[in-house]
């Protein structure tokens, strides 16, 4: 490893507050980086010293004292999509906020580059943890066959032996789409899902069989897409005629623009002739016409859950027990009782 002459400087700087407080180096290093495990009165004095010499170390001499890099390495599944975009900026603000740097590796189903490529890239940078935003099922096993000697967390909501977890609880913000619909009287509920090799993508579908169930809402086999306003538009203009059912839950609010677009286009009124909830709030979903009803994922909080997970891992505390990240559902104009004369 190269070391610039700042950081030769830096290191002789942290020799020197630890000389004058009368503490180890190591002692100094713990307190620039907020470990836990420091008495009070040692930090107060190493603080004292540091202010006294006015002394700033750079993350080079940082990096050689606590033999880490102050980087998180964050693997994004398709970063075009909003959720996946929203979620890996929110956890470079939390990271900065940290005192972290992030380097991060967008995935993409054109690209010749494998998840042990991505992960090779990362740790070849010194990384002190791996994320993974967005994952597929694919992509996940494929990390479970790579021996990776940093904490990994992966953005997922179920629970994993593998990895340290955190989420946007998947399954309530389905509950309430599902609840919001069927107390407005639906009865008849198609689901327009996302990929479902994508976990959240699965885990709304199966959220919402298991609570349409519980309402008695008629079955009916989800229809699949690509998360984009491209696919809901070319499904719902494809429609020969108002189907039976009276309302939607649209995987994303993208599917959902082009639900609404498409059902315009073929001369349906939303939501007198069809209801529409989707699913992330995105800044544009209250300028739909009619504005959309959605599940709101509150991804600022998910991103400083996973910082807080990540430090705790690298820090050797505790790991935070709360790690799913609870949703809202926002009611616009998309959604009213069924039409009438519906079953």
């Amino acid at each position: 490893m190269e070391v610039t002459e700042n950081a030769r400087s830096d290191k002789s700087g942290i020799r020197q507050v630890a000389s004058i407080a009368g503490v180890s180096h190591m002692t100094v290093s713990r307190v620039l980086n907020g470990h836990p495990n420091i008495r009070p009165s040692t930090r107060q004095r190493v603080l004292e010293v540091i202010d006294e010499l006015d002394f700033r170390p750079n993350s080079a001499a940082r990096a050689l004292a606590t033999q880490r890099t102050q980087r998180i390495g964050v693997i994004v599944e398709s970063a075009v999509e909003f959720g996946p975009t929203s979620t890996l900026r929110a956890i470079e603000l939390a990271a900065r906020d940290g005192g972290y740097s992030v380097s991060s590796i967008a995935m993409h189903d054109d690209e010749q580059f494998s998840t042990q490529d991505a992960v090779g890239n990362l740790t070849s940078q010194g990384v002190d943890a791996l994320c993974v935003i967005a994952p597929r099922s694919s992509s996940l096993s494929a990390l479970r066959k790579i021996q990776i000697d940093v904490p990994v967390l992966v953005v997922k909501a179920a629970k994993d032996p593998s990895f340290l977890t955190v989420s946007v609880d998947q399954q309530f913000g389905t509950t309430l789409a599902v609840d919001h619909l069927a107390n407005l009287g639906h009865r008849d509920i198609l689901h327009v899902a996302g990929p479902l090799d994508w976990l959240d993508a699965r885990s709304r579908e199966r959220a919402f069989h298991s609570r349409a169930q519980s309402w008695g809402i008629r079955e009916r086999p989800v229809v699949v897409g690509d998360w984009t306003s491209d696919f809901g538009y070319d499904f719902a203009r494809g429609l020969a005629d108002l189907p039976e059912y009276t309302a939607m839950f649209v995987a994303n609010d993208e599917m959902a623009l082009g639900v609404i677009h498409g059902l315009h286009d073929r001369g349906f009124r939303v939501p007198h002739d069809m209801s529409i909830v989707g699913f992330d709030d995105l800044p544009m979903s209250r300028h739909f016409l009619p504005p959309l009803t959605t599940v709101r994922q509150d991804f600022h909080a998910l991103g400083l859950k996973a910082m807080d997970v990540l430090r705790a891992a690298l820090e050797s505390r505790d790991i935070p027990q709360r790690s799913m990240i609870s949703t809202e559902l926002v009611v616009r104009a998309s959604t009213a009782p069924p039409r009438q004369g519906s079953a």
